[in-house]
């Protein structure tokens, strides 16, 4: 049976990669914004990419560049490497999601999205969500897993049947993806959902009308959305979506 998305994903807005903000020290995805997003009550979003060593690490982009300021895959590097690297307008280096789980501890739900490893949403994955699902095995606490890429939603459905998960979606405009035309059309009809034992969608703010998202809500699947950037565009947002994820604001706590 297909676990059901925590009913707390629906509650607080869900601050995206963290309670980000770069004026005062707290970069996307850090630890200082992961206790920041704590302290406020907010729900977490967090990145997941891969290390050599095939360690998850909490961490957005492919290439380390725009992040450290230090050209690279990340995936070149290992976690001992990772963590001494320092984050620009920030005050340490990337953390392990072992590290983030520890911080966060159950205290608001944390919401894991693994970037896809494929390179273009196929099935050269594996590592990644085995090791996710390893640093998970004794947490405490409200959690999901989504990915855009459906075959990591597969992968987490098998090793951790428990784990509610979703799938990230999108418009899909071949414009703004490194991915075929085909590939395109086929993601964003959202086929796999039943497939891969999804609970939930995570869905582009500026595509939220789309039939599809329409026909998932009326079969009562939770929808979630990213990313959120002012108190209007949330206000149109939660016509359509249960929860938001947010960023460059303070969304304001229901009720």
């Amino acid at each position: 049976m297909t676990p059901k998305l925590p009913a707390e994903f629906l509650q607080a807005p869900i601050a995206h990669r963290a309670l980000h903000d770069i004026s005062d020290r707290r970069p996307e995805n850090s630890r200082a914004a992961i206790r920041a997003a704590v302290e406020a009550g907010y729900g977490i979003e967090i990145d997941l990419q891969l290390t050599s060593d095939n360690r998850a690490m909490v961490f957005h982009d492919y290439d380390m560049a725009r992040l450290t300021g230090q050209a690279g895959p990340i995936r070149r590097i290992t976690s001992e490497q990772a963590v001494e690297i320092p984050l620009l307008h920030g005050d340490d280096g990337i953390p392990a999601l072992d590290e983030v789980l520890a911080m966060v501890a159950g205290k608001v739900p944390l919401l894991i999205e693994l970037k896809d490893q494929d390179g273009a949403m196929g099935t050269d994955i594996g590592p990644l969500e085995a090791d996710t699902v390893r640093a998970l095995q004794s947490y405490k606490g409200p959690v999901a897993l989504m990915s855009f890429n459906p075959n990591s939603v597969a992968e987490l459905a098998r090793l951790a049947p428990h784990l509610p998960r979703g799938i990230v979606t999108s418009s899909y405009d071949p414009q703004d993806w490194p991915l075929t035309d085909s590939i395109c059309d086929h993601l964003r009809g959202i086929p796999d959902f039943d497939r891969v034992g999804a609970s939930f969608i995570s869905h582009e703010v500026h595509d939220l009308n789309r039939p599809r998202v329409a026909e998932l809500k009326a079969q009562g699947i939770p929808i979630l959305c990213w990313t959120v950037r002012s108190p209007e565009q949330e206000a149109q947002a939660r016509a359509v979506a249960d929860n938001v994820t947010f960023e460059g604001y303070l969304a304001a706590h229901p009720g």
